[in-house]
């Protein structure tokens, strides 16, 4: 199966941002993708934090949700339609959620981000828990053949989120992001390489990728990476398509010749 990362450049207006992600899900469809990744916050990279309460959407419901399932319906692809705002309880704060659909446009899972990211470096500042309310539960589907599972950005700096999704051992991590160019700079590349080596698995990282009109960069780099840590394909920047054949034998190959996931330990502290 050919796998496809979707990187944009999102913008502060919804119908702009889906009218993109749209055109760019098409294009990886056109080039064979059976399974198609969208970057975190593809639907809306607001000027305010708190412009993400106002596009929040009920579960199942509304036209950023809806958009998403035609796609997947029209393209006959497993789509991870990176985040998108939903309603929480609580009215000041939203859940930051993937959800996935499947090749006939039904819903097939759902993850609410878990790690909320904050950083401030002096010149530099964000905390999403001032408007973002954190999930709790690690999820992985059946997206086919694949054993799939989810994360979004920051979650990479957590290995225990990835061992979770391991039992049984995923085929492939999702990993939509919008990583800061600083921290991305310094990280992103080798937290996505540790996590596939660790995990002897692919990983697919979606991302936000340049200068936005709300004047945030971000890093960009959308890629796959193989089990063996293996960078097969990149964008470094701008909007586009990153494509990449996930190999079944390849897989099998580094779990075979090296079964770390069979030598886990479990240590009690």
């Amino acid at each position: 199966m050919k796998i496809a990362a979707v990187q944009m450049v999102s913008t502060p207006d919804v119908d702009r941002n889906l009218q993109a992600a749209s055109r760019l899900v098409a294009e990886a469809a056109s080039k064979g993708a059976g399974l198609v990744v969208l970057p975190e916050y593809f639907c809306l990279m607001g000027r305010r934090d708190d412009d993400k309460l106002r596009v929040a959407e009920a579960a199942g419901d509304g036209p950023i949700q809806q958009t998403l399932s035609e796609a997947a319906r029209r393209h006959g692809v497993w789509l991870v339609g990176g985040t998108l705002p939903l309603r929480s309880a609580n009215a000041a704060q939203a859940l930051n959620s993937c959800h996935v659909w499947a090749p006939d446009g039904s819903p097939a899972a759902r993850y609410d981000k878990i790690h909320l990211f904050a950083f401030d470096n002096g010149r530099e500042s964000y905390d999403e828990g001032r408007v973002l309310q954190a999930g709790s539960t690690p999820v992985a589907l059946q997206a086919g053949a694949l054993r799939v599972g989810l994360s979004i950005c920051y979650d990479l700096r957590f290995p225990e989120l990835y061992r979770s999704l391991m039992s049984p051992p995923c085929d492939l991590i999702c990993v939509p992001a919008a990583f800061t160019y600083t921290t991305g700079r310094a990280h992103w590349e080798l937290l996505l390489r540790a996590r596939a080596v660790e995990n002897q698995c692919y990983v697919i990282a979606s991302a936000q990728g340049g200068t936005h009109e709300n004047g945030r960069r971000t890093w960009g780099h959308s890629m796959v990476v193989d089990p063996w840590g293996e960078v097969l394909a990149v964008l470094p920047e701008g909007e586009g398509v990153v494509m990449a054949d996930f190999d079944p034998a390849r897989l099998a190959e580094v779990r075979t010749q090296l079964p770390a996931l069979a030598h886990r330990r479990q240590f009690a502290c």
